[in-house]
């Protein structure tokens, strides 16, 4: 049940039976509200995350610049002008998936946290190819989730529950490097092999159908592999036996992955178009010598769109979500809606978001300096945000448990 509240949060859906402007991510903000408030009465206080107070006032201040913009341009797109809204309806979901799981496991940290996002997005691409392969499950599935699957289908893009296109890649990513964080960081789970193995099927699995979803996903996992690299202890003067053990269980897993996908590449037709398209850029640079794929030559060729008047390029036009300048590179959309000014805010938000964690918690750091990265990198290929991700962050209890100390005083004799 646990699973299934934090996907209705990460990959939100709508369902046939309800309002077309209702979603899981606005159930469960308000189901924290709910929680929120209990606990204020609970407690006969207001209760206040400090740490909140600086980004709420950078969205607030890039709302208010976007909503300037519209009103000057006469515009009536609010696209990003209530991103403030957006902005607390991913605190208070966050909050009530958070609580959701100190009611069942007593506590949320970044280590439950991942266990879970892994076993989520495993099970995403599971769904994915059955909805793909077996039309009686797509039936079922499509006359209760209702997620604009018409277009997945129309373009003939895999698709599970709430995970399709960039939006999927894009969470993917973060996923794939959060397992990596959780190996390389998590003592608990460095010495527990049933967690590496499970955590490593997920890894693998996602960088192969994941990527068949999203080929966003390449960009996570080529991050997360250079993260493995530095920082999983393999690379060090004095290997550690746990280091050799991860990476050997990581080495296995890989072989595996490559073997699995050639042989199935090679006697399933189904499973042959999905690589083709999900490593077309490799598959280019051995047929052709070129790493390109028809996203990257559409990108370079045609969406690289700037404004043309300098009040565009400071305030923006005031245009973003009617798709009327015909690009989906985050950059541009960003200048041409809100100008510099607004897209320069937008960007210290995420900029104090990633470096706020990474001097919050100094073993993950890195991690977080690769969330940082993600952002900018991201935003060459689509327009979206990762703030639904640091948002639990912010309700998480622990990032690094500590492992109790032993007690030098037997209480019982005291």
């Amino acid at each position: 049940m646990i699973g299934i509240i934090i996907s209705f949060y990460f990959f939100p859906i709508g369902f046939t039976f309800l309002p077309s402007s209702i979603n899981t991510k606005m159930l469960l903000a308000l189901m924290g509200i709910v929680f929120l408030v209990y606990e204020c009465i609970k407690k006969e206080s207001v209760i206040l995350n400090r740490k909140l107070v600086m980004p709420i006032a950078i969205a607030a201040v890039f709302s208010l610049i976007c909503a300037i913009s519209t009103d000057i341009n006469n515009t009536r797109d609010y696209s990003y002008a209530n991103y403030i809204f957006s902005f607390l309806v991913w605190i208070s979901g966050a909050y009530a998936v958070c609580v959701a799981m100190k009611w069942v496991h007593g506590e949320a940290s970044f280590r439950l946290l991942t266990y879970y996002l892994a076993g989520i997005c495993f099970s995403q691409c599971i769904l994915a190819l059955l909805i793909n392969n077996i039309p009686a499950f797509q039936i079922f599935v499509d006359s209760i989730v209702s997620q604009g699957q018409e277009f997945f289908q129309e373009v003939d893009r895999l698709y599970g529950i709430g995970a399709a296109l960039d939006s999927a890649g894009v969470r993917f990513s973060l996923v794939l490097v959060m397992i990596v964080a959780l190996l390389n960081n998590d003592q608990f789970t460095r010495s527990n092999s049933v967690a590496i193995i499970l955590l490593l099927l997920s890894f693998f699995t996602i960088a192969v159908i994941g990527n068949a979803i999203s080929r966003t996903t390449i960009i996570g996992l080529g991050c997360a592999v250079a993260y493995f690299l530095f920082s999983s202890g393999l690379l060090s003067l004095f290997i550690k036996r746990e280091s050799v053990k991860l990476g050997v269980w990581f080495g296995g897993f890989m072989l595996l992955a490559v073997f699995i996908s050639v042989y199935m590449y090679n006697y399933s037709h189904d499973f042959n178009k999905l690589m083709r398209f999900a490593f077309e850029g490799f598959f280019n640079w051995v047929e052709k010598g070129e790493w390109t794929t028809s996203s990257t030559q559409k990108l370079s060729r045609e969406m690289w769109i700037w404004p043309e008047d300098q009040s565009t390029w400071l305030i923006g036009s005031g245009l973003f979500d009617n798709f009327v300048y015909s690009t989906d590179i985050g950059y541009c959309r960003f200048v041409l809606y809100c100008g510099l000014i607004g897209f320069s805010v937008f960007a210290i938000l995420f900029v104090y978001l990633g470096a706020f964690f990474l001097f919050e918690v100094y073993e993950y750091r890195l991690m977080f300096f690769i969330f940082i990265v993600l952002t900018f990198v991201i935003w060459l290929k689509v327009a979206t945000d990762i703030f639904f991700i640091y948002a639990l962050f912010f309700c998480l209890d622990s990032f690094v448990e500590k492992t109790p100390k032993p007690k030098l005083v037997d209480e019982n004799r005291l």
